[in-house]
């Protein structure tokens, strides 16, 4: 047997009928895998957005991936995990160049500090728990993208191009709405 893995179904890509490709694995159970994702190559990331390649961006650009919608601190402290000699201006940094690349997103809900997600380039909103904070992406609202085109009947508008539109929703997530509920009840 020349490889350590075996196509089961077509080869090389999925297909309706046979579904995500499974692979056997060389053991004495022969256990099936399910469709392997590969990990983001961050490099390859980094690399594409014309920046060097460097362990605290890599860390970072991890970080942001590992934990949606984080602060900075949550972000300075993953990083500082895996690289414990990593300054918090060194992160700051890194974040404000992974922005800057389009790599990570910068959001501030209004009364919060500045937050990152890997989710970027699909024009998508927010929804923000007005008691806890909790942050949770919203696909985008009606409308073509950039969604929600604006009413303009004075024509203010004109001579705009519109790319992207930050819509964000307030409310109670469903832990905070419960407890709620359950405080009012006598």
């Amino acid at each position: 047997m020349e490889s350590t893995r075996f196509l089961l179904g077509r080869w090389p890509a999925d297909s309706p009928e046979t579904g995500p490709r499974k692979y056997l694995t060389h053991s004495r159970k022969a256990t099936i895998l399910g469709a392997v994702t590969p990990a983001p190559d961050y490099a390859d990331q980094l690399r594409s957005a014309d920046l060097r390649v460097t362990r605290p961006r890599l860390a970072v650009l991890e970080a942001v991936h590992a934990n949606a919608h984080a602060d900075t601190e949550s972000i300075f402290g993953a990083v500082r995990a895996d690289l414990p000699d990593v300054s918090r201006q060194a992160v700051y940094d890194v974040l404000a160049a992974l922005t800057a690349a389009g790599l990570v997103r910068r959001i501030q809900p209004s009364g919060s500090v500045a937050r990152y997600e890997s989710r970027v380039g699909d024009n998508h909103h927010h929804v923000v728990c007005r008691s806890c904070g909790v942050i949770a992406d919203v696909d985008c609202a009606v409308g073509e993208a950039p969604c929600l085109t604006p009413s303009d009947p004075e024509g203010t508008l004109d001579g705009f191009v519109l790319d992207e539109a930050e819509v964000i929703y307030w409310g109670l997530c469903p832990d905070c709405s419960a407890s709620q509920v359950s405080r009012s009840q006598p």
